[in-house]
Parts: C-alpha cells; sequence; structure tokens
C-alpha cells in the first residue's frame, strides 16, 4: 500500500519504556522510520525518580542517566543523523502511591515542569520549532506536556497497552488516560479494542496495528534444536513469556491431560505461579526456558501447531498479539484464544473460545495438513504489519488532522 509520509518536521518522542531497554520497543522503530523520511527526532528518555535511584542504583543504565545529572552537557545525545536523545537532566518525585487526587496532581505538575524545562531546553539547542508531540502510553509523566512544552503544534496519543487495568497505574490512570486522550489533537492505538477504547474519549483515534520485526521470521526450515531432539512429536508449542497474567495454566493442563499422545512444548522465562505449576509434574509437557531472539525461528519451524492459550481479562483482551505475527510468518497452524483484538487475524488462525475448542481445533490442524496456498497467505498477511506500514498509517491520519504547515515543508510518498 502506498502511504504519504510526513517529511521535514520536528517530532518529540515522550516514551514509557525506556529508549535503551534490552528488548526495545515501538517507540525506537517510530523514531528511525521518522528519521528516515527526512524528519528531526527528539526522543526523551524515561527520566529518574528518587525511588528508581534508590532502587536500581547499581544497574548501568541508571548509573549513565546519573552521570547526565552531574554533567547536563552529557544529557543529549545524537544516536545517529537527525536522532537524538535525551536523558532529562532532573530527578522527579515518586507520585504514583499518593492516594489523595489533588495532593498527586500537585506534584505530578512539579514532575511535569520539570521535564518540559528540560525539553523546552534541548528543542531548543536542536533549533525545533512547529513540534508535534507523541506520547507512548504516558498519561502520568505527559499529562500536561501539552501545556508547557513550547513551540507546539499538535500532540498525538499513542495507546498500545490497556495500562489503567494494571494495579499499579488503576489509582489514577483511570481518571488521567481519558482526560489525556481528550486533550490530543489525534489518539493512534495497536489495536482495534484500544482504538475503540480512545474514541470513547477523541473522535480523533485510529488503528495503526503493531509492527514486528520479521526478518528473523523466514519460515525456512532450520536444524532441529538439541534440547528437542528426544521429543515426540505431535509438538504443540508455545514461545513467550509464561505469565499467568497472559497465559492460560488451565488451558496447557487440560490439553496436556486430555491429549497424552501430544508433547506440549513451552519456551521462555516462567514467572513465579508457572515455576510452581503442576505442569512441571506431567510427563508430556517439555519446559525449554528462555532463548535468545534470534533462536525462537529455529523453534518455531519445529512445532506442529502453534498456540496462544490467552487469559482474557480487562490487560489481555485488546493487546496485539505480536506472537502472532510470528508464528504466521513461519507459515504454521495456529490456535489461540479468541479476543476483540485478535478478530483481524480469523481468517488464518483458528480462534477458541474455551478449553474444549482448543482440543477440537489442534486435532484438525494435525489431521488437515495446510496448504502451501494458505501457508503462503499466511506469511504475506503476517509480513505487512510492518513498522513502516504503521507509521504510515498514522502519517496519513495527521495529515488529515489540521495541522499548521511552515513554507518548505514537504509530504512524501513512499
Amino acid at each position: 500500500m502506498e502511504y504519504e509520509f510526513l517529511r521535514n518536521r520536528n517530532i518529540i518522542l515522550f516514551t514509557l519504556k525506556p529508549w535503551d531497554s534490552e528488548l526495545g520497543g515501538s517507540i525506537n522503530h517510530y523514531a528511525k522510520i521518522f528519521t528516515a523520511h527526512n524528519n528531526k527526532v527528539l526522543v526523551i528518555n524515561r527520566a529518574l525518580d528518587r525511588t528508581s535511584i534508590i532502587r536500581f542504583r547499581n544497574d548501568p543504565k541508571i548509573k549513565t542517566r546519573i552521570v547526565g545529572l552531574r554533567n547536563k552537557e552529557k544529557s543529549l545525545r545524537k544516536v545517529q543523523e537527525n536522532l537524538w536523545v535525551l536523558d532529562p537532566p532532573t530527578v522527579l518525585e515518586s507520585v504514583n502511591k499518593i492516594p489523595f487526587q489533588g495532593l498527586f496532581d500537585f506534584f505530578n505538575r512539579i514532575n511535569n515542569k520539570r521535564l518540559a524545562r528540560q525539553i523546552n531546553i534541548a528543542a531548543a539547542k536542536l533549533g525545533f520549532k512547529d513540534i508535534i508531540l507523541y506520547i507512548d502510553n504516558d498519561f502520568i509523566r505527559a499529562f500536561y506536556l501539552k501545556e508547557m512544552i513550547d513551540n507546539l503544534s499538535l500532540t498525538v496519543y499513542y495507546i498500545r497497552d490497556f495500562l489503567t487495568s494494571q494495579s499499579y497505574f488503576k489509582g489514577h490512570g483511570q481518571r488521567l488516560e481519558p482526560l489525556l486522550i481528550k486533550k490530543a489533537n489525534l489518539v493512534s492505538a495497536n489495536s482495534i479494542y484500544l482504538m475503540n477504547y480512545a474514541r470513547k474519549f477523541n473522535n480523533n483515534s485510529f488503528f495503526v496495528g503493531q509492527g514486528c520485526n520479521l526478518n528473523l521470521f523466514s519460515g525456512e526450515r532450520f536444524p532441529l534444536p538439541a534440547d528437542m531432539s528426544k521429543i515426540p512429536r505431535p509438538i504443540i508449542g508455545y514461545a513467550g513469556a509464561l505469565i499467568t497474567t497472559r497465559l492460560s495454566i488451565e488451558i496447557l493442563k487440560f490439553i496436556a491431560e486430555k491429549r497424552k499422545e501430544w508433547s506440549i512444548v513451552l519456551v521462555g522465562p516462567e514467572d513465579q505461579d508457572f515455576r510452581n505449576s503442576d505442569l512441571h509434574d506431567m510427563p508430556n509437557v517439555f519446559f525449554l526456558g528462555r532463548k535468545a531472539v534470534d533462536e525462537l525461528p529455529t523453534y518455531i519451524s519445529h512445532f506442529d501447531v502453534c498456540i496462544n492459550p490467552q487469559v482474557v481479562n480487562e490487560m489481555t483482551i485488546g493487546n496485539y498479539p505480536l506472537k502472532i505475527d510470528e508464528y504466521l510468518a513461519m507459515g504454521k497452524p495456529i490456535v489461540a484464544t479468541r479476543t476483540e483484538a485478535m478478530e483481524m487475524f480469523e481468517d488464518f488462525v483458528t480462534l477458541c473460545t474455551d478449553k474444549e475448542q482448543y482440543i477440537e481445533a489442534i486435532s484438525k490442524c494435525l489431521v488437515q495438513a495446510q496448504s502451501e496456498e494458505f501457508a503462503d497467505r499466511q506469511k504475506a498477511f503476517g509480513r505487512s504489519h510492518t513498522w513502516e506500514n504503521c507509521v504510515g498509517i498514522l502519517d496519513n491520519a495527521l495529515l488529515k488532522t489540521q495541522m499548521p504547515q511552515e513554507n518548505g515543508q514537504e509530504k512524501s510518498k513512499s
């Protein structure tokens, strides 16, 4: 699909997830694509707060930011052409657990002022004008930034997780996020569910999807990993974090109990509940542990059926299922839990509403071989979900929004 991309704009990306996170994040990808279209981008890394300085003072990333506090000249660094990262040389108060709304708002405004001051200094140094502010899911630290950042022309709020369902964010988030959504000129969402949620407060909300780094997931056949060599087939596999807030132990146990001739292979790190679960006592369930990202395609390629037995709760019902794109790109048969966010995959994934349907769906996948033509369409669909396409959809929405344009600013087609 052909998109119109923004060009020659100044963009500030305010991220909830640290820029230097080991796993990276959406902002990292967006930043690099924005710059590829000749925009200048300033990423605001997650600022230090007093609690983090104390609890994580030995973390190398925290130490790096402390250096920026002591030497402000080192707080702004150029990462590549047209891309800078600011480690805000300020310390924020740890306010989230303040139970009183008025007191919380007072200190949160102070935090926002501290951040805005450092952002304005960095933006002025870089010569940023007519700025687009892009807020990545942070409805607390960025709540007042629309009013506090100089030379701002437009604000975008990006919602990629339903954070207000989590206990840490619920207290103030259920009040602040809708207000921030209302204030934004445009809201982008990575799932249909989250778009519909945002549209309750702002009609100018769009589904942009989620990008996936699909270069690794080529669909080719890989050598059988040594730790899978003695596992009997058929192999029903899951690759990803084993976390009980997202994944159903009950469904996995039911499958393993009802079909003892199937091998249930789980690749990924476990939380405490998974480590303590009865699954470890079942002879046809195999935990292979955490693997490097570039190892995952090797394991997925040897699954006979890929599964995503998701728990349905406030957090997961709207989540974009990134692992489904990885499974699709490998051309594998897929069985997953039905949620509103999963409905866009219905032509290529068998969706289940209960554990009994999992048995029926997996059995059907094992009996009826998937055609090459269908696998090719799966791969094409999965590989259409690129970060470039996400930015293209967002930019098209932005171009339809009332935006001041300075002389010499252009739009580019790609």
